[in-house]
C-alpha cells in the first residue's frame, strides 16, 4: 500500500501547477484510452504540484476526456492565484469538447456557493455525461455534489483512490481534526545525530537531499522552527525553486529574537501554535527544528508524519534528533507506518505516518 500512495517529492518538474498541466497534456499525446487508475495517477501529480498554492483549500485536480476517451483538458485549484476550482478551469479550457464527455475529479464536486458558484452547476451546464470522483467531501457545507449531479441525470461514479486521498490529506486532516497535518523533517546520521559534539551540523545530508527538501517546503502552507534552531542556523526556509510559492514562516520560543519575514510566537505553549495555524487556515505544516522542540511536539501528540533523510555517516556522539519522551516501556513506544523509502544520492529518505490507536 505504501508504494501506491507515497509519491516522490523530488519530481521538481511538477513544482509549479502550470508546468504540471503542460506535462500532463504532453503525456496524453499518442496515448490510447486510459484506465481510471492511470487518470488518477495523473491527477495525483496535478494535486501535488498545486498543494503549495491552495494552502487553505483542498488541492483538487480535474481532467476531462471526450466521449471517445481522448484527453481534452485538465485543471488544478490554486487559491493563491485564483478562486477558480479545478473543475471550472478544466471546463473552461475544454469548451465545447466537454459535451458528452467525462470529468475525473480528485474530490467530490462542491454543491455550495462560496468565493465561486457551485461546481455542480458548471458541470451540469457543460454537457458532461459522466463524473468520476475519488474522495467524498467530508465538509458538510460543500457536500452533496454527487447526489445533485445524479438528480440532474448525470452518471456519477465514486471510485476511491488511496493516492488521491493521500495528496489531499492535509485538508482532510484539518477538516476531521480541527488542526493542520504536521510533518516533521529531520536529517540524521546512521546513529541518529543531527549535529556533532562540537555543534557542527552542515552538512550531514547530501546536496541532493537538501534539494529534495526545497520541494517539500514548496508543498506546505507553513514551515515552523524553534528560536533555538533559528539562532543557531539562521534559516530562510524559503523554497529555493524558481516560481515556487513561499509558505508562511513561523518561529516559536520564549527567547526574544529578530526574525524578519517570520511570525514569532513568543511562547512555549503549543496550543498557541495550533491556534495561530488554524487562524491562518493552514492545512499542512512542516517542522524543521532540533530535538527539544520535536520532543515537545511528540509529547503533545502533535506530529502526524515524519520524513527522515539519513546519511551514511556515524558520529558516535553529538546531538540526538529526539530527547526523553517519558516512555519507559516498549509497549508504550510511538509506532510508525512506513509510507515509502527512496534513495537520494547516498542518503536514504523514509516517509512515516504516526500510528494512533
Amino acid at each position: 500500500m505504501a508504494e501506491s500512495i507515497c509519491r516522490a517529492s523530488c519530481v521538481s518538474c511538477f513544482s509549479h501547477p502550470e508546468n504540471a498541466s503542460l506535462l500532463l497534456l504532453e503525456r496524453a499525446k499518442g496515448v490510447g484510452v486510459k484506465s481510471t487508475a492511470e487518470i488518477y495517477s495523473d491527477l495525483a501529480d496535478l494535486s501535488r504540484a498545486a498543494s503549495g498554492w491552495c494552502v487553505h483549500n483542498p488541492n483538487v485536480s480535474a481532467a476531462i476526456y471526450d466521449h471517445q476517451g481522448r484527453f481534452v483538458a485538465s485543471g488544478s485549484h490554486k487559491k493563491r492565484i485564483s478562486d477558480d476550482h479545478a473543475e471550472i478551469i478544466a471546463l473552461r479550457d475544454a469548451g465545447d469538447k466537454a459535451h458528452g464527455g467525462t470529468i475525473y475529479v480528485s474530490l467530490e464536486p462542491c454543491n455550495h456557493t462560496g468565493a465561486t458558484g457551485p461546481c455542480v452547476e458548471a458541470i451540469k451546464a457543460s454537457g458532461i455525461k459522466k463524473v468520476v470522483y475519488a474522495v467524498a467531501d467530508p465538509n458538510s457545507v460543500a457536500s452533496g455534489g454527487a447526489k445533485a449531479l445524479r438528480d440532474a441525470g448525470i452518471e456519477v461514479i465514486h471510485e476511491k483512490s488511496a493516492a488521491l486521498e493521500f495528496e489531499q490529506r492535509g485538508w482532510l486532516h484539518r477538516i476531521q481534526n480541527n488542526r493542520p497535518l504536521i510533518t516533521a523533517k529531520i536529517g540524521i546520521t546512521l546513529d541518529g545525530r543531527i549535529a556533532a559534539s562540537d555543534g557542527s551540523s552542515q552538512w550531514i545530508t547530501s546536496e541532493a537531499s537538501r534539494q529534495d527538501v526545497q520541494v517539500l517546503r514548496s508543498q506546505v502552507g507553513a514551515i515552523v522552527t524553534s528560536t533555538g534552531t533559528f539562532q543557531a542556523d539562521n534559516p530562510s526556509l524559503i523554497p529555493r525553486i524558481d516560481g515556487a510559492p513561499t509558505p508562511l514562516r513561523v518561529v516559536m520560543g520564549a527567547r526574544s529574537i529578530q526574525a524578519a519575514g517570520f511570525h514569532h510566537i513568543q511562547s512555549q505553549e503549543l496550543g498557541e501554535l495550533i491556534d495561530y495555524l488554524n487562524g491562518e487556515g493552514i492545512n499542512h505544516a512542516l517542522v524543521e527544528a532540533g530535538g527539544t522542540f520535536l520532543t515537545a511536539l511528540f509529547r503533545g501528540d502533535l506530529i502526524d508524519e515524519l520524513i527522515v533523510y539519513q546519511a551514511p555517516k556515524i558520529l558516535g556522539s553529538g546531538t540526538p534528533w529526539v530527547e526523553n519522551l517519558g516512555i519507559s516501556t516498549l509497549t508504550s513506544a510511538i509506532e510508525l507506518e512506513c509510507l515509502g523509502t527512496s534513495q537520494i544520492g547516498n542518503d536514504t529518505k523514509t516517509h512515516y505516518r504516526i500510528v494512533r490507536k
